[in-house]
């Protein structure tokens, strides 16, 4: 086998090398293989076909109908891997993964999916006429010239005369050997046009069962679901510790400042009620940083009010003046937007507050049915940069996960504005502040 050659097509550019390599045979085993899985599966199609028609009239057979309409996905399987033996290229399913488990989420999916119903149809294509067709190139390709070529063995079994392929009658071994002699210079000369039906054949298969476009678009949203996923997993973790903390941590923290109040009440005037005293101020201070703690990992007013009352309670904290332009009350919007819309908005203010000079700042916000659009901007020096560590970086990549994208237009002098868009379904209607 040519070591460079990675497909039949590829093989045959060889010339005479290809004669030399494994690939002629491996074109014979692939048309031979063709036979061996199409009749199996003409009879399974015939009979699910047959037996669900007939028994649909009782209800009985839709069970079998169903079941019809996913047989192509064995088929292709099979298929795909007899593709191997002339096409070395990698032919991976182009089903998706369900994103439930079980068998109901799976044929959900499955029935939805075109790559079912493509496969569907190349399994009646392949039952009902392709391994036909296969068989009979095998048969005219190779069979011809080995049969020529065992012409003197068939002499010598046939008491003296044998019908070469039913057409010619010899009785004599230097006709046997005339014969077998074009059958030797036949079938090197035959080995090309069978190696050229294989790869096309090998062709129409790919093409039906992994198209590579299909296979990559395929891959990409597979890429784009799981990263949704992990978005929405993260959120849900952010949460729980937010939740955990809030519930743990803080409930024992305030009754710590609580007891340490009422010790430092009933402490004589002295040492120990001045440590008291400090140690209840420092008790206060850590709850205080506590509940800003929680407050940044998800803040509450984000999961009772959306969007809308979050966007407002954080202009109202801004160190600089902030005009809130939000026209109607937004729609509750899937979780992850809402997080990467609201922090996203967090860390532009703290940026204007930080670095900018700003007097005044604006955020305003609208969903077009579709999409998510937030503008934040402030009158400060301009010239922002996203990568001097402003945080602005990894705002992008994480709005980047969402397919959303982030612009930010600052020239020196200002004005800066930083856009967001997000695109995001309407989960439930909007959130009353």
């Amino acid at each position: 086998m040519d070591d460079d050659a990675r497909t039949t097509w590829q093989a045959l550019s060889h010339g005479r090398r290809y004669l030399r390599s494994a690939w002629p045979w491996r074109s014979a085993g692939y048309l031979a293989a063709g036979a061996l899985t199409g009749l199996p599966l003409l009879l399974v199609l015939v009979l699910l076909a047959g037996a669900g028609a007939t028994l649909s009239v009782v209800l009985v057979g839709l069970p079998l109908l169903a079941l019809l309409g996913l047989a192509g996905i064995p088929a292709a399987a099979v298929e795909r891997r007899r593709l191997r033996l002339v096409d070395t290229e990698p032919a991976p399913s182009p089903h998706h993964t369900p994103a439930e488990p079980g068998l109901a989420a799976w044929a959900r999916l499955r029935y939805r999916e075109q790559a079912t119903w493509r496969e569907l149809g190349y399994a009646f294509l392949h039952g009902f006429l392709l391994w036909w067709v296969d068989l009979t190139a095998l048969a005219f390709f190779l069979g011809l010239p080995l049969a020529l070529l065992a012409a003197p063995l068939q002499l010598a079994l046939g008491d003296g005369e044998a019908k070469i392929i039913k057409l010619w009658l010899i009785t004599s071994y230097p006709q046997a050997f005339a014969i077998a002699a074009a059958g030797a210079v036949l079938l090197p000369a035959l080995l090309f046009p069978l190696g050229s039906y294989a790869g096309a054949r090998a062709a129409l298969t790919r093409a039906l069962l992994a198209p590579r476009e299909r296979e990559l678009k395929g891959r990409l949203d597979e890429v784009t679901r799981s990263r949704a996923r992990l978005v929405d997993a993260f959120e849900a973790e952010r949460r729980r510790i937010e939740r955990d903390l809030h519930d743990g941590a803080q409930q024992r923290l305030v009754a710590l400042t609580m007891s340490l109040g009422l010790a430092r009440l009933d402490a004589p005037p002295g040492p120990l009620a001045d440590q008291l005293a400090a140690a209840h101020a420092e008790a206060g201070k850590v709850l205080a940083e506590l509940r800003e703690l929680i407050h940044g990992i998800h803040p509450q007013v984000l999961t009772d009010y959306g969007l809308t009352g979050a966007l407002a309670d954080v202009a109202e904290r801004s160190a600089v003046p902030v005009e809130a332009d939000i026209a109607t009350p937004l729609p509750r919007l899937p979780e992850s937007v809402e997080a990467a819309a609201y922090f996203g908005v967090c860390e532009a203010l703290a940026n204007i507050g930080k670095h900018s000079g700003a007097a005044r700042a604006a955020v305003s916000a609208r969903h077009t049915g579709s999409a998510l659009l937030i503008d934040v901007r402030d009158d400060g020096r301009g010239g922002a940069d996203p990568a001097a560590g402003s945080g602005l970086t990894g705002l992008a990549d994480r709005i980047a996960v969402l397919d959303g994208t982030l612009t930010i237009t600052s020239p020196p002098g200002g004005p800066t504005v930083l856009s967001l868009e997000i695109p995001c379904p309407v989960s439930s209607p909007a959130a009353t502040p």
